[in-house]
């Protein structure tokens, strides 16, 4: 049934002038269902107070409550027509009332981890963008239908947001902006095997695929105390998120998997000067897949001791900082990390190989991140021992990976499997560090048990070392002109 809604929503959207994409679909989905969301649990909390003999006061004022605004009903359970806004009176109730006034929860809020405080965040990074008031009538009544009461709705309506986010991410080039295959998430959580009590961060949050695997695998982990149940509720999952549309979706995907108030910070994480965190801001685990391809600004380079424009390589920086001495890193990178010259890229892995133990390397086939070309691997290390051993996996499979044939679990059940072990497979060999070349680092994915072809690089591999050499050259010019 609620699969059949959120198709029908779609429809309603393709035929509004204001939403072009499913970007769109899924950005003005959200809010509504969002607020139908905030509308459940108050009901909840008002059930759960009335059972106890107290008295719960909603923090939505009556005119703008979901009943009150969006679906008005009747004594007989079903919608007054003569109560309810339509046309231009419901858009313009929406645009010049409504959120204006869920936008200021933001600065009422008594701190960013409150429901009120992620409320005024939501509202504060969007807009309506339905500009027909009868499809914005026909969305709300369709949204009513969905419920988020019982365990298996929430779990339902998790699985149907998630492809939501995996069509939007298929949409464009920017798959991996938004959508991380979960079969990979599932296999990384599960090397890295977070517990109870540990806190897990992800510095580029996106839609919060990390994090909301890593509560799955925790909530079935062992059989959870109240303590237990309390403590994933509020003290274990954090992010940070620079796009306004990520950051609201990424709250919402935590929200339908179980998480109530999500620890997510809507900033940019690489403004932050790495020398500032202290030992109260760091994390047991780090799992992420942080943007690759972008070129950060000089200013921006300035917040890390190796400068690169790359910005995925910031974030590595970043994430090794924020690690608790001991704690357990699954990171997803570029593959063209492991081997290219410059002296950032020769620089950071020698940075890592120092101050981390990089115990395993994944290496992803091509087509693993649908919508994405670029190869990657996936970095797993501890942090606070130097590397003395490096076990690659290489990961081949009979197919080639396309929407039709996506990455699947069995895929990476050997990679998991072997891993506990660190065997030699014809997939997998071990690397002494002593043997590595202690100019440059190179860590490269080379197969000892497979017949190398030609060794030739990928266009993209060869133009993205120009573009960054380029930019190192031009850094340099730059210096030397101030000099002169």
């Amino acid at each position: 049934m609620f699969e059949q809604i959120f198709k029908n929503v779609d429809d309603v959207l393709w035929k509004d002038p204001g939403c072009s994409s499913e970007l769109d679909y899924v950005e003005q989905t959200s809010w509504i269902l969002f607020l139908k969301y905030i509308d459940d649990l108050e009901k909840e909390k008002q059930i759960s107070a009335q059972l106890s003999g107290k008295t719960y006061t909603g923090i939505i004022s009556p005119e703008f409550q979901w009943g009150v605004w969006a679906v008005p009903k009747g004594a007989d359970g079903r919608l007054d027509h003569n109560k309810a806004l339509i046309g231009d009176d419901l858009t313009d109730f929406v645009n010049h009332k409504l959120f204006p006034y869920f936008k200021k929860f933001k600065v009422d809020a008594e701190n960013a981890d409150t429901i009120e405080y992620k409320i005024g965040e939501i509202f504060s990074e969007l807009r309506n963008r339905i500009q027909i008031g009868y499809n914005l009538r026909e969305v709300i009544n369709l949204i009513d239908g969905l419920r988020f009461g019982s365990n298996a709705e929430k779990h339902e309506m998790s699985h149907l947001y998630e492809s939501k986010i995996q069509n939007m991410g298929n949409a464009g080039r920017n798959g991996g902006e938004y959508y991380t295959p979960r079969p990979l998430i599932k296999s990384i959580v599960k090397v890295v095997e977070p517990a109870i009590g540990n806190t897990i961060y992800d510095g580029a949050v996106g839609s919060a695929g990390f994090l909301c695997e890593a509560f799955e695998y925790l909530k079935t982990s062992k059989n959870l105390t109240t303590k237990d149940a309390q403590i994933l509720q509020t003290n274990t999952f954090y992010g940070k998120e620079k796009k306004s549309l990520a950051y609201i979706i990424g709250i919402m995907n935590l929200i339908f998997h179980g998480v109530g108030s999500p620890n997510i910070i809507h900033t940019n994480t690489l403004a932050e000067n790495i020398s500032d965190i202290q030992e109260k801001d760091r994390y047991d685990i780090v799992l992420t897949n942080p943007p690759f391809g972008g070129k950060e600004r000089s200013e921006v380079q300035q917040n890390f001791p190796i400068k690169t424009g790359e910005t995925a390589f910031l974030f590595l920086q970043h994430y090794i900082k924020i690690l608790k001495a001991g704690g357990k890193a699954g990171i997803v990178i570029k593959n063209t990390f492991l081997s290219n010259t410059d002296n950032a890229s020769v620089s950071l892995r020698k940075h890592l190989l120092d101050n981390c133990n990089l115990h395993t390397v994944l290496d992803l086939p091509g087509g693993t991140f649908l919508g994405a070309g670029v190869k990657t691997v996936v970095l797993f290390f501890d942090k606070g021992v130097a590397t003395r051993k490096i076990w690659y996996y290489q990961l081949n499979l009979d197919r080639n990976l396309g929407k039709t044939n996506p990455l699947n679990e069995n895929d990476l059940a050997d990679f998991v499997s072997l891993q506990k072990t660190k065997a030699d497979s014809a997939n997998s060999w071990t690397v002494n560090v002593g043997d590595v070349n202690v100019e440059t680092f190179d860590l490269s994915v080379k197969n000892p048990n497979k017949k190398e072809e030609a060794a030739l690089r990928e266009p993209q591999e060869i133009l993205d070392e120009i573009a960054m050499l380029d930019e190192e050259s031009e850094g340099i010019l730059t210096n030397i002109r101030r000099l002169l």
